[in-house]
């Protein structure tokens, strides 16, 4: 068209438009790039070949974020993982195995590492819950796609989950299906990535089950080694975990010097932040070794260190030993009456809780106490209130007898402070190593 078209002709055009051809003129009038494109026509096409399909609206992302990369998709895995968590803990165990076989949206790498983590988190606590945790992270680990995550790095998390399994089952006092746990997580760290930090979980853990066994020997190297090990990855806290554990060794094998020589390099080391549980168990074992080798003034120091991390815990377990090491503290300063107090109200905590051997070892101390102060009539008390107690309890055979022979002791105005103290001492001893015969003393 060379002439101007008349405003008739204009208006007549606009009126044969729809709303839609109105909006794409009003565009044009403000968009050059688009009228240089109206102007040059539509791709040339020969005649009967029929232009491309009208492409469908985009359907909404998939709730699989692997299209945004590895490190994309871990973190929101990672976010997302609680709340899954969640939703499985809600549920008998056979409905979390129905619901992660069946619903995609489980299977991703952050929930199987937060199955494994808080498999390891609850062992103390439940151990059945924990191993249930582990064998769910198992099943898990199977229908994560080995393309995309890694099969090595798979075998890694396989490898940890048995791990875990392993110390569940040992903290149950199964041993031999802790034995048969371990060989699985090492059969399957061998085809992983070699990340030597995964090798030192599994020592780390397996440390455990031979101290547990009184394999004190192998013990120590596989928590030296794992020490060693998290620390070439650079996880310190990690470090002073299997540090925590080594004096654990020391203090079973009867060499508490050691055991605090240990815990002093593992304090510094540890992250309260990250697990405070584990930093206030690591301070309260060193103000106890300390009372056990008659450091009052350090174990008081140590103690007022401690009392903060105390707070955060109000288990029952936790408020017990914190009499027990307070009174061993109040009694090494000369305060007997608030001592006996505090020994009073363990025992009969741990008797609530049902922990034989603290039971009897508190029990103990109260009767070296009033030995030491001469007190016969209380000791002969002691000993009656302390016959139905150990008769009730799960007392290796040994450990019964010297209690029996104590007991009768102190009924019979026989118990010395010498012959109290020679007793604790057997019971502390075997507590750890139930071989041990017991001897009594002339």
């Amino acid at each position: 068209m060379k002439r101007h078209p008349t405003d008739l002709r204009l208006e007549a055009f606009l009126l044969d438009q729809g709303d839609e051809g109105r909006a794409i003129l009003l565009h044009l009038c403000d968009c050059e790039r688009c009228r240089l494109r109206l102007k040059s026509g539509p791709p040339h096409r020969p005649l009967g070949i029929p232009g491309p399909e009208p492409i469908p609206p985009t359907p909404p992302l998939p709730r699989d974020y692997r299209t945004l990369g590895f490190a994309a998709a871990l973190a929101q895995e990672r976010t997302e993982a609680p709340e899954l968590f969640v939703e499985l803990l809600r549920l008998p165990v056979g409905a979390r195995v129905s619901l992660v076989s069946s619903d995609p949206r489980f299977r991703t790498w952050g929930v199987l590492e937060l199955l494994i983590e808080r498999s390891l988190e609850t062992a103390t606590q439940d151990a059945g819950e924990a191993e249930a945790l582990a064998a769910l992270a198992l099943l898990l680990a199977d229908q994560l796609d080995t393309g995309f995550y890694g099969s090595e790095s798979l075998e890694d998390l396989r490898a940890r989950s048995w791990g875990h399994l392993a110390n569940a089952r040992r903290v149950r006092s199964d041993l031999h299906g802790a034995e048969q746990a371990f060989a699985s997580a090492y059969s399957h760290l061998r085809h992983g990535t070699h990340d030597p930090r995964e090798e030192a979980i599994l020592l780390d853990l397996e440390g455990s089950l031979r101290r547990d066994q009184r394999r004190f020997s192998e013990a120590f190297s596989l928590f030296r080694r794992a020490e060693e090990l998290f620390r070439t990855a650079g996880d310190l806290h990690r470090a002073g975990r299997s540090l925590v554990k080594l004096s654990t060794v020391h203090y079973f094998a009867g060499e508490t010097d050691e055991a605090i020589s240990v815990l002093i390099r593992a304090l510094p080391l540890l992250d309260g932040e990250q697990e405070p549980r584990l930093r206030m168990c690591a301070q309260h074992n060193l103000v106890f070794y300390l009372t056990e080798c008659g450091r009052i003034p350090e174990a008081r120091r140590a103690y007022g260190e401690a009392r903060a991390l105390y707070r955060d815990f109000s288990e029952p377990w936790v408020r017990d030993r914190r009499r027990w090491v307070r009174a061993r503290i109040l009694r090494g300063l000369g305060k007997v009456e608030l001592a006996e107090s505090l020994f009073l109200s363990a025992r009969d905590g741990f008797l609530a809780e049902g922990i034989p051997y603290d039971t009897a070892l508190v029990s103990l101390e109260l009767a070296t106490l009033y030995a030491e102060e001469g007190r016969t009539a209380d000791l002969k008390r002691l000993a009656g209130e302390m016959l139905p107690i150990f008769t009730s309890l799960q007392i290796h055979r040994e450990a019964l007898a010297a209690l029996s022979f104590l007991q009768q002791a102190m009924e019979s105005e026989r118990a010395s402070l010498d012959l109290v103290t020679a007793v604790v001492d057997f019971l502390r001893r075997a507590q750890h190593r139930p071989e041990l015969r017991f001897e009594a003393p002339e």
